[in-house]
């Protein structure tokens, strides 16, 4: 998408300001563009650039580190100006998606979402993988996707979107693409920048950039800062302070530019925000007519919170339905996500001749914490699997860039990046915990009286685990360091050949664990130990055949008369050798002690063996809700790396037909890397995601180049994509020990995918003080071969296979057809003033919103309208706009399962006032 303002001049050109040019229509759109400041581009070389840019009357880029006119790179790429941004107030990433061809968001928090582009990259991200989409912020490349969902983006000055597998010309490798963020740099010519937006549910929107001359034509600087702060629009009845989702974020960035002479550059920047807390977890509502039966037509027998309610328990909370709350959530335990982040990085370029050395060094962190609850005001969970993660990365980017022109030009440089990510899940369960998960039969057993209600509440009270996640905690340690390089072969004046190749060491390493942190109210509950975890409790078993309870494995008659022995808290038929090992005397005599305080804490009684039957089962049953939430465990353990070294290269010949148009033809070819993780405790390696992409391109300026139209078609395989798919869970294959395969989900590979379609990208200046773009896309995305993919919720009967084939069937995530329309329209009034709308439509097709494909998980079509419509001076030293998001209060689903969706934010309506000092 290219974005063309209306006959407008950059705001603060560089000192002393080029002469003006009279602009063609589709010219005027260069005067902002060229002022981007990638790669090498300083604030203080743009004018000689933009002149030049702008004579030839077309949009210029820099996706491949110098200043090119777009209609000559042979790649797909969109643009969108920081200008329009502003004018719409859309500062979030989600916004910007919906301004430029075939990219999306996956809606998610402020970890777990994630960008696609032509669909693929949407659905399936965990700590220890990298990201599809590739994010570059001002030449400094994001290795995590959380580093991007979290923050506003202000004070931009363009955004790139580049398509196909990325790597030989800079930072780090990407398989199906990047999104480039340029913000305005420091300039040696004083500014100053303020917006302030009010908008409906008490919300402030409040950004400045002020900077100009330190020592005049040595030092510069540029400060950026904004606050947003807002209400959400869902409201928490048993917490009336709590909305969902509201808007909690402060940032602050600082540049300074440094010319100590005419052939060196430094640029220096610092970033922070400041830790705050946003309910994006929860925004979840229940699905009032979930569905009461399988595929098959069998009932579904789940234990829903309706039952749960029904209890006992339950019945002091009068009222209380989740389907009275069709517009409210309840939840007591969950916080705000907590999100922060530090940046800074250093940026110099020098001279040398004809050629340009370039180095960027750069650290970036990032924390986040999570505090979740079940959706109900009681005291089930005080924190639902909540995630604490401390994400750190180091990188340092070397390149060596010829001048243009002549027969071939050229770049190549080294590119290191470390990676450290620590990641906890962790749970807190509360004092109604046991009431709550307990079975129906095992609650009707311990409500029966005193001593089972204090087992009820007890057996999970208090309790604290980092948790039994597939891949627990993880300390995840990554290195890469590559070696690239790309090379532009001018054959003729009409015919260039662009070659590109990279090599990258990969080094991946991953250690786990998922551990009892703290054992609650109900220590003596715990069994003796769970995959050689020793947790200190005891074991009892029921004798099927004698009908007779056993303690720790000790009394195990040999298997006659049909006698098998059952734990507590399962259902299969463990061996012998699964009881307690009796030669251990220490740990025998603990577990017996342990039975015989169980028994008088919880009886009174002298000894677990003085206990009735009956009692024995009300401790068996305390043992097995607890033993059920508990989980997995496992001691730290070692997941096998990943090393690889991966190739990345690139083929395109274009050709210029003509003054006006471009045909090129892309040959791509990307690797992500492998995951190094554990799945319960055993490794489980990913194999590397492998991407051949071919692009077929035209790039035209029509009518008196009042049209620029570019279009390509497009064909990408991948084989091995990573998402999440269904594994041999080889921890409770070993635990059930009864010749048969138990199945887990888990990240893996899909075998193949394919992805083609059609892309459009134009913006049109024929008419009087209007600009109009467009973009969209027919994007046919495939499991071209997946044969183990997890089932769907409505098929969940028993019998059952534990995964099935979908082949042929779409890419969860990826819309069929997605286009978006803006346009913006300014009347000069008074002389000095002028009456201006801007406008952006965007269009999705309908989705799967989770990879098991359910029939339940579709969402519609829908169509986005944002609108503003303002007055202001023509120099921008004011200006005072009404802004409207969600116009025509689409109220589509965003996610949705067989039991709960996440509603759309309805129409918000704000008051934006800008200034230019």
């Amino acid at each position: 998408m290219i974005r063309q303002p209306y006959k407008q001049a950059p705001a603060h050109p560089p000192s002393p300001a080029p002469k003006p040019h009279r602009l063609s229509p589709i010219g005027a759109v260069v005067a902002s563009l060229t002022l981007l400041a990638t790669g090498t581009a300083w604030a203080a070389d743009a004018a000689t650039e933009a002149a030049e840019a702008t004579a030839l009357d077309a949009v210029t880029v820099r996706s491949r580190n110098r200043i090119e006119k777009l209609q000559d790179v042979p790649l797909s790429i969109s643009v969108v100006q920081g200008n329009e941004l502003e004018r719409l107030s859309a500062h979030g990433v989600d916004a910007i998606t919906k301004r430029a061809a075939n990219v999306s968001w996956n809606l998610g928090n402020q970890r777990t979402s994630s960008l696609s582009i032509r669909g693929i990259g949407k659905i399936g991200q965990t700590e220890a993988q990298d990201p599809s989409v590739g994010i570059i912020v001002d030449g400094v490349n994001f290795a995590y996707n959380a580093l991007t969902s979290s923050f506003d983006f202000v004070d931009i000055e363009t955004i790139e979107v580049t398509r196909g597998p990325q790597g030989t010309l800079l930072g780090k490798n990407t398989s199906v693409g990047n999104i480039s963020f340029t913000t305005r740099r420091p300039s040696f010519t004083p500014t100053s920048d303020f917006s302030l937006e009010f908008r409906q549910r008490g919300s402030l929107f409040a950004s400045a950039a002020v900077g100009g001359p330190v020592i005049d034509g040595l030092l510069a600087w540029r400060g950026t800062f904004s606050v947003n702060r807002g209400e959400g629009d869902i409201v928490n009845p048993y917490n009336k302070d709590i909305s969902y989702t509201n808007t909690d974020r402060v940032s602050g960035r600082v540049q300074f530019l440094l010319t100590p002479s005419p052939d060196l550059k430094a640029r220096l920047s610092f970033d922070l925000q400041p830790r705050a807390g946003e309910t994006t977890n929860g925004r979840s509502l229940p699905v009032l007519n979930p569905p009461t039966t399988y595929a098959d037509g069998s009932s579904i027998i789940t234990l829903t919170n309706q039952q749960r309610l029904a209890r006992r328990w339950f019945a002091q909370n009068d009222g209380y339905s989740v389907d009275e709350y069709k517009h409210a959530l309840t939840n007591d335990g969950a916080r705000g996500l907590v999100t922060g982040s530090r940046g800074a990085s250093a940026e110099v370029n020098w001279q040398l001749g004809t050629h340009t050395l370039t180095s960027i060094t750069a650290y970036k962190d990032y924390h986040f914490n999570a505090v979740n609850d079940e959706g109900s005001p009681f005291d089930v969970y005080r924190n639902a699997g909540g995630f604490w993660n401390d994400y750190k990365q180091v990188s340092e980017e070397l390149r060596f860039t010829s001048p243009s022109g002549g027969f071939v030009d050229y770049q190549g440089g080294l590119y290191l990046i470390q990676v450290h990510n620590e990641a906890d899940y962790r749970r807190w369960w509360g004092n109604d915990a046991g009431a709550w998960f307990a079975s129906n039969a095992q609650y009707a057993r311990l409500d029966a009286d005193g001593s089972g209600r204090s087992l009820l509440q007890n057996t999970l009270a208090n309790t604290k685990t980092s948790y039994n996640s597939p891949t627990g905690v993880q300390d995840i340690r990554n290195k890469s360091a590559a070696l690239f390089a790309q090379a532009n072969w001018h054959f003729t004046e009409a015919l260039t050949l662009t070659t590109g190749l990279r090599v990258t060491r990969e080094d991946r390493r991953n250690t786990g664990r998922s551990e009892i942190t703290a054992n609650g109210s109900a220590a003596e509950l715990n069994p003796s130990t769970v995959n050689g975890v020793l947790l200190g409790g005891f074991d009892a078993y029921l004798n099927t055949g004698a009908a007779k309870w056993v303690l720790n494995g000790i009394v195990v008659p040999a298997n006659t008369a049909g006698a098998t022995l059952v734990a507590a808290g399962t259902s299969a038929a463990p061996t012998v050798a699964l009881t307690t090992d009796t030669s251990n005397a220490t740990l025998l005599a603990q577990a017996n002690a342990q039975a015989d305080a169980a028994a008088k804490k919880y009886f009174n009684a002298a000894s677990w063996a003085a206990l009735s039957d009956a009692q024995k089962r009300q401790l068996a049953d305390a043992q097995a809700i607890r033993k059920s939430q508990i989980g997995v465990l496992f001691n730290s353990t070692v997941a096998e790396p990943f090393k690889a070294t991966q190739p990345a290269f690139v083929l395109s010949p274009s050709y210029k037909l003509g003054a006006n148009h471009t045909a090129y033809l892309s040959y791509q070819h990307g690797e992500k890397a492998g995951i190094s993780q554990l799945v319960n405790g055993v490794s489980f390696l990913v194999k590397p995601e492998k991407t051949n992409s071919f692009e077929l391109g035209l790039k035209s300026a029509l009518f008196d180049k009042t049209l620029i139209l570019n279009a390509d078609v497009f064909l990408t395989r991948i084989k091995d994509y990573q998402q999440s798919v269904r594994v041999v869970d080889a921890y409770t294959t070993a635990l059930n020990n009864d010749g048969s395969f138990t199945y887990t989900s888990a990240t893996g590979n899909v075998p193949q995918v394919e992805v083609k379609g059609l892309e459009v990208d134009g913006v049109y200046g024929g008419l009087k003080n209007t600009s109009l773009r467009f973009s969209g896309a027919y994007n046919r995305a495939i499991y071209k071969r997946f044969p183990n993919s997890a089932q769907p919720v409505e098929n969940g009967y028993t019998g059952a296979a534990p995964y099935r084939d979908v082949s042929g069937q779409p890419l969860a995530g990826a819309p069929k057809f997605s286009f978006n329309v803006g346009g913006d329209y300014r009347l000069p009034v008074g002389g000095d003033k002028e009456l201006h709308t801007s406008a952006n439509v965007s269009y999705s097709g309908s989705y799967h919103s989770d990879n098991a494909l359910s029939a339940y998980s579709i969402v519609p079509k829908s169509y986005l309208v944002d609108l503003a419509v303002g007055i202001g001076h023509r120099s921008k030293s004011y200006d005072l706009s009404l802004v409207v998001k969600n116009l025509l209060n689409d109220d589509t689903v965003r996610a949705i399962t067989s039991t709960s969706y996440t509603p759309a934010v309805p129409r918000s309506i704000g008051i934006l006032f800008t200034s230019k000092l």
